[in-house]
């Protein structure tokens, strides 16, 4: 298979979340969708790496994969206390959490 279809695959992925992103306002949908981005992004660092024949680019994907890990546990923790203190999971609520 050719790795400019990869590239495509990415350039999709990334739009799909990128659309999600900017649409929706429900925040574990947010997550996924910058989930989302961060794999089409690593998609494309694996696809160019594998294009030019050395391993860069994986080895960034794999710290992109660890910082987008750690980056949930942090996310998910705030979207809980968000929905223990509103009963919702709106990014709009987000700026009540002001003490």
């Amino acid at each position: 298979m050719n790795p400019v279809n990869y590239l495509y695959l990415a350039a999709l992925l990334f739009t799909i979340g990128a659309t999600g992103v900017l649409i929706r306002r429900n925040a574990i949908v947010l997550f996924m969708c910058v989930e989302l981005m961060l794999n089409a992004c690593n998609l494309a660092l694996v696809a160019f790496s594998r294009m030019h024949g050395n391993l860069d680019g994986q080895i960034i994907a794999f710290f992109v994969m660890v910082v987008a890990a750690a980056e949930v546990v942090v996310g998910l923790a705030i979207i809980v206390s968000l929905f223990r203190s509103r009963h919702s999971a709106s990014v709009d609520d987000a700026s009540l959490m002001k003490l």
